[in-house]
This record gives C-alpha cells, structure tokens and sequence, in this order.
C-alpha cells in the first residue's frame, strides 16, 4: 500500500480563507493523473471527519474542507446555506484540481455537493451522498426549526459546551450512543481537532449561528430541490440502517425508494451494520464509502 501524506492548505473564497486537508500517495503527489476526490463534512464536523477515508484509497488524492463557519473556517462569515457552501467548494476545487472529479458528501455535505453538481457541472463527474442529501421525510406543516431542533438537538447543543481540556471532549463522545464500543485513535484525532481553546476551555470550533443558519434549508430544500430536478451527472445514495443516537435512521429504507423513482440517474445501498456518524468514521463504513468510490472512478475509465 502507498504511503500517504497530509497536509493543510488555504483558499481564497468570498470574504477570506476556506481552509483544508488533503491526502494524498507520497511517491505520486506531483502526479496530475492521480485521481482526486472532494469530501464533503456534515453540519458540524470538519475535514478530519474523513480520516478514515484515505488510508482505504490508495492511489487517490482526497481533497476535503473544512466548510464556512467551521473547523479552521469558522473565522468566514456567512451569509451562509447551501449555496454559499457550493461556491466555496467550487473555489476550492478550481484550485486543487485539473478537471471534474468525484464528490463525496455526507450528511449536510450531501445536500451542499449536490448543489455544486447543480451550480458548477463542470466540475463534477459524479456525486456519492453519504446518508445525507436527500431531502429529509418531514411533515410539511412543521416549522423547519422545530423539524431541526429535534433531529440534531444534541448535536447542535454540543456547540455551547465547553470542556476543560481535550481529554474531557474525547470522553464526552467516547460516551455518545454513536461510538460506544467503536473508538479508535483516528476519532481522537478527529474530536482534538474539532476544538479551539478560548478564554482557558476548550469549546467545538462550528459556529453556532453557521449551523443555524445552514439547518433550515436541509428541511425546505430551498436550494436542493431544484439541484436534484436538475442532476445531470452519476448519484449514488449510501444509507446508515441507524442514525445519530445509534437508534431509528435518519432516511427510512421507502423514502429513499420513492427517490430512488423519481431521479432516474440516483442508485441506492444500504452499508450494514453502521450509523449516521460510523457510516465514514469507522473502518468499516469508510471501506464501504472507499469501496463505492472505486467503482465509481474504475467505471468512468472505461
């Protein structure tokens, strides 16, 4: 297996600095034939949510940001929204990249990479949505706020929390219902580098009002319903059978069938055994995200 390497670089987007990691095989860096992959985070996470990725990839150069308003971003203001979030991964692609490539999205970032596919198609050959960007099942009469607050509550509550030091964050979620029996230093690394130090705690680097600002539209799908009418390119949809307390999962097996009907270019899977969160932080649903990539970029060579 080649040797990867990491490493961390900057953009320019509108109003500053979109920051990110990439992974790439160390003998093939400077190789422009090397196949590169653009993946996506979910509302709250940063780059380092793909960490599990690479190692499963090898040969393939894996560019990922970390989105406005989080991670080492999170000093970019908004305006933000799906929208916002494609630009910017448009910027980012244009400079990383020598053509279309594979987008990887999962959760929020599902519903921002379909978005991009929409608003810059040339930069995209095809999208994999990773238990997320689809729109979510939700009664229509709900106030989008109310839908949301119950769907990511604990998720966004975590954004106020503060934690005396980066130990203490790493045993908050080696107790969260996602990770019991599944932790691995690759989610220590993941959950240090979600942090910021402020005024001697520590305190999860998203932007409370980013998220806020980006849940409402995972509900109207203002921006992504459009997006999916319009989809021109290859989609495939991987589903987590759990979601994000490990319990019921985040898309039912018939609400994906139904979309599965409706867009003739979107093939459907389920990824056993995993959840919303270990769908790409685990070994095994990152094999199962690698696994599909491959194909992916193996079918369009031929």
């Amino acid at each position: 297996m080649s040797t990867l390497t990491y490493s961390q670089l900057d953009v320019a987007v509108d109003g500053g600095l979109l920051h990110a990691g990439v992974w790439e095989p160390a003998a093939v860096a400077d190789d422009a034939t090397v196949p590169t992959v653009l993946a996506v985070h979910g509302i709250t996470a940063t780059h380092q949510a793909w960490n599990f990725l690479p190692p499963a990839l090898p040969g393939v150069r894996v560019v990922a940001p970390d989105l406005r308003g989080r991670g080492r971003s999170n000093a970019l203001a908004g305006p933000y929204g799906m929208g916002r979030h494609a630009d910017d991964l448009a910027a980012l692609l244009r400079q990383t990249s020598a053509g279309p490539v594979v987008v990887v999205g999962h959760s929020m970032g599902g519903f921002a990479s379909v978005v991009l596919a929409h608003r810059h198609p040339e930069l995209v050959s095809a999208l994999l949505l990773v238990d997320g960007g689809l729109p979510l099942d939700v009664p229509t009469d709900l106030d989008p706020d109310v839908v949301m607050q119950a769907v990511l509550g604990p998720a966004a509550e975590r954004l106020s929390m503060t934690f005396p030091d980066p130990e203490a964050y790493r045993d908050f979620w080696r107790g969260h219902p996602a990770f019991v029996g599944q932790w691995s230093e690759r989610l220590g690394t993941y959950f240090d580098y979600d942090l910021e130090a402020v005024d001697g705690v520590w305190r999860p680097s998203s932007r409370l009002p980013a998220v806020t600002g980006d849940q409402r539209e995972l509900v109207t799908g203002e921006s992504l319903l459009p997006a999916l009418d319009g989809l021109s390119v290859p989609t495939h949809f991987l589903r987590a059978p759990r979601g994000l307390q490990d319990g019921d999962p985040l898309y039912a097996p018939e609400h994906v069938a139904r979309w599965s009907q409706r867009l003739p270019s979107l093939t459907t899977a389920d990824v056993p055994d995993v959840n919303h969160y270990t769908i790409v932080m685990s070994t095994a649903g990152a094999g199962a995200v690698a696994e599909k990539i491959t194909n992916v970029l193996e079918g369009a060579r031929r």
